[in-house]
């Protein structure tokens, strides 16, 4: 039996080494955070150390960071039933908050007119495509961002910021939002007052130390130039699919884009039915974001940025990880390849 192969570290991450140790580490914690003794201090000190592991991966020294359950929950705590401007590209947890009304450009580019009333991805889970972000921007997601781009959210120019544990290698069900001191933020969930007053609630200890060690590990990855091999990978596949397929397009390939994401879209060639047959032959990949992949529809991403639902609905996601090697890719070429030969010559 051949061995899985995960191309799909855009929806979820495996779980960093490092994370595991912490959370195992901090099970042993029994103190709540928000107790005085000493077992609840040596539970704050987990906390407040992940907090801090956080602030520096993100080059957010200085700002809050507020802990959630993930970026949904951090989004809706950032907009707090706000409705701002999008451009149609967002992730479903933040395109619930927008108007759709930001222009999108064939690369997948946005203007931002009016940065005090918008939102905007730092990079689309789907495309990869990053953007440059406007100085007064009130929020950006830079949950695929973190950990895979050189990025620093006190230069960034934003108000807050929505991150996730799990697309980095922490643990899932935990993420939080980065808020520029001075920011006024109404909380949505009303307690204990943990969190500075903004997310009440006794907070995952576990989770968070992972978020934590994750963070530091993936920064350090980043400084180490990890992801500039992934990148080579990626263009190697890309590569390989260009030279043998001239229908397919790759979404957003003259954009800067993340080091790890392939968008390919094969007009005529539903997504749902390569996901399944690549699932077959050992590869895991998506058809657009996780939490929308599961629904039969074409990429609004891709809609957005002016293809039709014929192109739309034919779009893969191949992201890579640090893991992934050089056959890794070589192999799902040619099984991609493959099959898409014989769904040629079927509906020929």
């Amino acid at each position: 039996m051949k061995p899985r192969t995960y191309l799909d570290h855009n929806a979820t991450a495996p779980l960093r080494p490092e994370a595991r140790d912490a959370m195992i580490a901090a099970f042993d914690l029994v103190g709540n955070p928000s107790s005085v003794h000493a077992e609840g201090r040596a539970a704050r000190a987990a906390v407040e150390k992940a907090r801090a592991q956080v602030a520096t991966a993100l080059g957010a020294d200085g700002a809050d960071i507020i802990f959630t359950s993930g970026a949904t929950e951090a989004a809706a705590l950032a907009l707090g039933g706000r409705i701002l401007h999008g451009a149609g590209i967002e992730h479903d947890a933040v395109a619930a908050w927008t108007v759709e009304n930001l222009p999108v450009d064939g690369s997948g580019r946005v203007r931002v007119d009016t940065p005090g009333t918008s939102v905007l991805q730092l990079a689309n889970s789907e495309t990869g495509v990053v953007q440059d972000l406007p100085e007064g921007l009130e929020l950006s997601d830079m949950t695929q961002a973190f950990g895979k781009l050189p990025f620093a959210f006190n230069w960034s120019g934003c108000r807050m910021g929505l991150i996730s544990a799990h697309k980095l290698g922490g643990p899932k069900g935990v993420g939080a939002l980065v808020v520029r001191r001075g920011t006024d933020i109404a909380p949505h969930l009303k307690g204990g007052g943990q969190e500075m007053g903004r997310r009440a609630g006794t907070e995952n200890v576990p989770a968070i130390a992972g978020f934590g060690a994750a963070a530091e590990a993936a920064a350090r990855d980043l400084a180490d130039g990890v992801w500039d091999r992934v990148a080579e990978f990626r263009n190697i596949l890309e590569n390989a699919i260009e030279a043998a397929e001239k229908e397919t397009i790759l979404v957003g390939k003259g954009a800067q884009r993340l080091p790890n994401t392939s968008c390919i879209a094969t007009p005529g060639w539903k997504g749902e039915t390569q996901v399944m047959q690549m699932d077959l032959a050992g590869f895991a990949i998506s058809a657009g974001s996780a939490c929308s992949s599961g629904k039969i529809r074409a990429s609004r991403v891709l809609r957005a940025m002016g293809y039709n639902d014929d192109v739309a609905s034919g779009a893969i996601r191949v992201s890579l990880g640090p893991q992934t090697s050089e056959e890794d890719v070589l192999r799902f070429a040619e099984s991609w390849l493959a099959k898409r030969r014989k769904f040629s010559a079927r509906v020929a």
